[in-house]
């Protein structure tokens, strides 16, 4: 653990900081990073060992309750904030509550701008769903060798603009254990091979969250089966919901053994007087 002050100046410690981040280069450590959704979640992760978060800014306090040391990045999706001041004042704002880092999709200006004032800034390259419309949809990227210069070229230009960390979604493996060793900003692997700093997936494809129906993309490999549990358990719901609703409907539900009951001889004390109740006045 990592004795520091956190952007707000609150003494803390961490597990990991931005130095041993970047520190991962050439080290022949990888860590594991996941998106833990509720508190539930983050507490799995925690006892699984998962060395690296990525979270909602409305999550950040629960983080700090239940993984106070763990290196946690917070981020905003592309269209939640239209101006550039708006972008940040979020950032200065989820730094100032905890994170460690912070996500951006937004311009080369707006990152450059953030990185100036010190925060450790995140961002993404390859397959970004949200610019899907740009690229015919969800496909892989840098499987030929003009798209993969552009990745190469990006991730440089990221780089001189002072970005930190970037998520690589769906790049050919080839592309980032060529360029990884090239570049100082850490890379988190999401379906773009063993060669990133990181390797990240989300909580949901680990866990098996998905259906068959759903068709997980491919970088999705489940290790548990989480999500035919939560089938189990609707099963189970739905059968004794639909129990109670028969036994109610029957007249036979509430049971005895569910039933209050007046202690002994009070039943009786009580119907002589209701017998005998009359208005004091009118």
């Amino acid at each position: 653990m990592k004795r520091i002050y956190d952007f707000s100046r609150n003494p803390a410690v961490r597990d990991y900081t931005v130095a041993d981040l970047k520190a991962l280069k050439g080290s022949g450590k990888k860590l594991s990073m996941a998106n833990p959704a509720d508190k539930d979640q983050i507490r799995a992760c925690v006892e699984a060992g998962i060395d690296l978060f990525v979270v909602g800014s409305n999550q950040i306090e629960d983080i700090r309750e239940l993984a106070p040391a763990h290196f946690t990045g917070v981020g905003s999706t592309w269209a939640q904030f239209g101006s550039d001041d708006e972008i940040v004042a979020d950032a200065f704002d989820s730094m100032r509550r905890g994170a460690d880092m912070y996500y951006t999709l937004r311009s080369f200006d707006v990152m450059e701008r953030m990185a100036r004032e010190g925060i450790p800034v995140q961002s993404h390259i390859g397959l970004i769903p949200t610019f899907s419309h740009h690229c015919g949809g969800l496909r892989a990227f840098g499987r030929k060798a003009d798209e993969a210069m552009e990745i190469w070229t990006t991730l440089k230009l990221m780089e001189d603009v002072g970005v930190f960390a970037v998520e690589a979604e769906c790049i050919a493996e080839e592309v980032l254990e060529a360029v990884n060793d090239k570049t100082s900003v850490v890379t988190f692997s999401l379906g773009s091979g063993m060669a990133g700093d990181a390797v990240f997936s989300f909580l949901a494809d680990v866990c098996g969250e998905a259906s068959e129906e759903d068709k997980p993309p491919k970088h999705a490999h489940a290790f548990g089966q989480v999500g035919r549990l939560h089938k189990k358990i609707h099963e189970e719901r739905v059968a004794a919901l639909g129990e109670f609703h028969r036994e109610v409907t029957a007249g036979n539900f509430p049971y005895p053994q569910t039933n209050i009951t007046m202690r002994a001889g009070e039943k009786e004390k009580f119907l002589e007087a209701l017998d005998n109740w009359a208005p004091t006045h009118q």
